[in-house]
This record gives C-alpha cells, structure tokens and sequence, in this order.
C-alpha cells in the first residue's frame, strides 16, 4: 500500500481471535489499536476532534490547540495537528510515562506538567487557564466533547461488524477513561443489536464501582469523575480489574502469544476472561486492546 502520509495509515486495525484459555468454550475479539501510526487507539480521535474543530470554524491558522491529556490523545491530536501546521500545548501530570510524554515532544508538541497529586482534574483546570490566556487557541476537551465518542462510533465500531458480520457478539468489554471509546462503540453495537452487552472496565482506585479515588498503576482508563458521555448509553456491567491482574494478562500475551500490550489493554482481557465465566457457552466477546507495553517501559510494565 502506497501513502504519502501517516493520516492514510490511521484506522482498519486488525481484529485478533484470541487462541487462549477462555472459559466456557467463548471467544475473545481484541481489536489491535496499537497498529494506528502513533500507536495507539487516540489516532482516531486525534484526526477526529481537528477535523470537527476545521468543520466548525473553530481552528484557523496558527490556531493553538491545548489539551489535558494522560498522553495517548496528546500524541493523536499532536500528529493531527502536524498535518494542519498548528503548534500544540499538551497538559499532562507529571505521573503518566516517560514514553507517551517524549512521543508528543517528538511530534512537535510543548509539554506544561501539573501535579500528579491534582490528577486529571488538576490538568483540565491548568488547560482552561491557558486557553483563557491565548488568543486563538482551541481546547478540544476530550473529556466533554461529543465528537469523541463520535470518532469510535463512525470508525472502529463499523470496522469490528464488518470483521464479526457473520458472528454475533454477546458482549462488548472496554476501558474507560475519557468514555469516549466505550460510549461510541456500544451505542453502534445496540442500535444494531439490543441484546449485547455493554460492560465498562476500570482500574482500582477508580470511582464507578462507588470506589473512592486513589493512585494505581494502570494507565489511560479509570475515572476521578463520572464521565458525561455514560448519561446516554445502557452500561449493563462495571467490573474493577485491580493492578495486579491487569499485569498478570499484560505478560501472559506477550509469552504466550507474542503481543504487546498495554496495562489498559491488561485489564480488558482481564475482564473479558472474567465476563467468559458467566456468559453461556460459546459466547463472543469483542474488547479493545488500546496499545502496546513499548510507551510504558520505563515503568516496568512487565516487571512481577
């Protein structure tokens, strides 16, 4: 396939069947989003949320773009930004990898780190600051902008039904951060099929559960605040996966089948595994696999 620049390689992931021990005779899809250029599942949105911004009239030339972010959209929406010209200000805390940091710096993007202990509240409150403070500038928010979960249900949730068209999904099992993902994928799965279920992952030390908040290793999905997106999707299910199990599937893959995954992605197949006990027999089970383990070796992920 011939390209002439990364925006063409974003998107059609592969859609892997899981050749592990599943309980109850079920599968397991994992959609491979590590494969999009910047190495993760935000690519997508990325694109997504600069191009509604140009849609809108909202970004214009030399338009900065400021986001919060635990790195993955900062990486997708720097690579987005590239394509247009536009200089980037990513708020990170200072907590999320080394690795995801560097990748955004290397795309071009200024990096302005808040405390860890402020979370990703204390990043959203320091990007409406400097958007406050810059003349054209735009804040994307992903947190409560609705073409986020716009870019998964016009994007990868058709790509997963084309690949699964002759297989029928009993459930649907993902992380959740931002919501975006989750919300976008299940309402393309139950408008098609109101049978499926919709079963949302978090890491301990998230809120959904009724957990109070605190640190936890997992990154790129557990919440400090329900996210706005979940008022408008049926969520049959949250399951709390803790650091350890997360962990645990995250070097499984890699030994047994050669995969490079994230501790996100750890804790969807952790559930996944956990839904395959309760499901009835032969039950299909699609989840996403976000990204690899290679963005987060400086905090030992595969490290027992």
């Amino acid at each position: 396939m011939l390209v002439k620049d990364t925006s063409q390689l974003i998107g059609h992931t592969p859609l892997i069947d899981l050749q592990i021990d599943i309980p109850n005779h079920s599968r397991i899809f994992a959609k491979l989003e590590m494969f999009n250029p910047g190495g993760s599942i935000k690519d997508r949105l990325g694109q997504f949320l600069i191009q509604d911004g140009l849609n809108r009239q909202l970004i214009h030339d030399g338009t900065t773009i400021i986001e919060p972010t635990a790195g993955n959209t900062g990486i997708g929406l720097a690579l987005a930004a590239q394509q247009y010209h536009l200089p980037t200000i990513l708020v990170v805390p200072e907590k999320f990898s080394y690795e995801k940091q560097q990748l955004m710096q290397a795309l071009g993007a200024k990096i302005v780190n808040t405390p860890s202990k402020d979370g990703i509240k204390g990043a959203i409150a320091k990007a409406k600051s400097l958007h406050a403070m810059l003349p054209n500038s735009y804040l994307p928010m992903q947190f409560t902008n609705p073409a986020n979960p716009e870019t998964y249900y016009q994007t990868i949730a058709p790509e997963i039904a084309e690949d699964l068209k002759d297989i029928p999904i009993t459930a649907f099992v993902a992380g959740a951060g931002s919501g975006g993902t989750f919300t976008g994928i299940a309402k393309y799965f139950n408008e098609h099929n109101s049978h499926i279920q919709n079963i949302a992952v978090e890491p301990e030390g998230s809120i959904l559960n009724g957990g109070k908040p605190h640190a936890h290793r997992t990154e790129g999905i557990g919440v400090e605040f329900i996210p706005p997106f979940f008022k408008n999707i049926r969520i049959d299910q949250t399951l709390t996966i803790s650091d350890a199990d997360a962990f645990y599937q995250v070097r499984s893959v890699a030994k047994q089948l050669g995969l490079f995954i994230g501790s996100s992605s750890g804790a969807a197949l952790a559930a996944s595994l956990k839904m395959a006990e309760t499901l009835p027999d032969h039950s299909h089970i699609v989840t996403i696999f976000p990204d690899s383990s290679e963005r987060y070796m400086s905090e030992n992920i595969y490290a027992k």
